[in-house]
């Protein structure tokens, strides 16, 4: 069970917001975050401890059969190696602001030498190919759910309290489209963008065939859980479970782009007080993600026209988050300054 955000402190962050020395809401979006982190907190001097980014890797079984995305499966186990390594955008946007970074092994379909800097938490090598039947079986899903906790955990008890999502595994925008339409009512042709890089040929070649998944399985599910044991992959459903144990444990959860939010769409149908403890980093130029964004009814700080995944729009919105806590700490009040205040 997840618990709202406190409201006890809001008038007060907001008095302390507004007698900053500048005009009343004159730091835009950056107050709204201020006042949200602080909610999340219950205090009027929030802290970013720790910071972090998780990125929860796995691999989808239609990939080896159907031409869902140009790149081969293989790709997923190369930049898990390539995270390892830190030559990813994600290891160089951390790495610029002083983010640990977490890799998972949530399904990939390869195996890896232990290495500190990869989590194992393989449920199984990718899920099934979902054209032919469901992705994963009810306990695989359980196992996902309970194992993106386990990682939340452990990072909470190293004393993080603000947590970014991303993922990579080929064949992934598929799902999330899948996960999109069923949660948002969206036709699935209007969910269905160009992934890794497809054409606009292999994109309505994509949607035919996720139209022809869907079908398949929309008689059969009763609840959130049947919609990932359906349609996910095991990192998006090991994101479903890590946002939904980060939001019990009051962290301040960063959303990544589409992939990473259509995680959120299962989060939210299993308890809608996630989105209290939520903020989302940029609008993805992946064309379902918008789309997402304004059923959840909210608005992400950046639009840069990424799509790459990994957890990097988190990162590169990072600085404006640290900023909008900055302010409120450090930045003197008109008192303090001897400063007029407008009449």
């Amino acid at each position: 069970m997840i618990t709202p955000i406190s409201t006890t402190l809001t008038d007060d962050i907001q008095k302390k917001i507004d007698f900053k020395t500048k005009p009343i809401g004159s730091l835009g979006v950056l107050e709204k975050i201020a006042l949200q982190i602080s909610q999340i907190q219950n205090t009027l001097t929030p802290e970013l401890n720790n910071p972090a980014v998780v990125v929860f890797a796995g691999d989808h079984g239609i990939v080896k059969n159907k031409p869902v995305s140009p790149y081969p499966q293989e790709v997923t186990q190369q930049m898990v190696l390539n995270f390892t390594q830190g030559g990813a955008a994600i290891n160089v946007f951390c790495k610029q602001n002083s983010i640990d970074l977490y890799i998972v092994d949530a399904g990939v379909n390869g195996t890896f030498e232990y290495n500190e800097k990869l989590l194992n938490h393989k449920i199984a090598d990718g899920t099934s190919d979902y054209s032919e039947g469901k992705a994963m079986s009810e306990n695989e899903c359980k196992a996902a759910l309970e194992a993106g906790e386990k990682v939340i955990q452990k990072l909470h008890n190293q004393g993080t309290n603000i947590v970014g999502f991303g993922e990579m595994g080929i064949g992934n925008t598929s799902a999330a489209s899948l996960l999109m339409s069923y949660f948002t009512n969206t036709p699935i042709e209007k969910c269905v963008g160009k992934g890794t890089g497809l054409d606009d040929n292999g994109v309505n070649t994509k949607g035919e065939i996720l139209r022809t998944v869907f079908d398949l399985h929309k008689n059969d599910i009763q609840n959130p859980i049947d919609v990932l044991t359906s349609f996910g992959g095991f990192e998006i459903v090991m994101l479903c479970g890590a946002m939904l144990e980060a939001a019990r444990l009051q962290m301040t959860i960063l959303v990544d782009g589409f992939i990473v939010t259509s995680a959120l769409l299962a989060a939210h149908a299993i308890d809608k007080n996630v989105l209290d403890y939520c903020i989302f980093s940029h609008t993805s130029g992946e064309q379902g993600h918008e789309k997402m964004l304004s059923y959840l009814n909210v608005k992400p700080i950046l639009n840069l026209g990424m799509r790459l995944g990994e957890g990097s729009g988190v990162a590169v919105a990072y600085p404006i988050i640290k900023s909008a806590v900055n302010f409120l700490n450090e930045m003197a009040t008109f008192e303090s300054a001897n400063v007029s205040e407008a009449e």
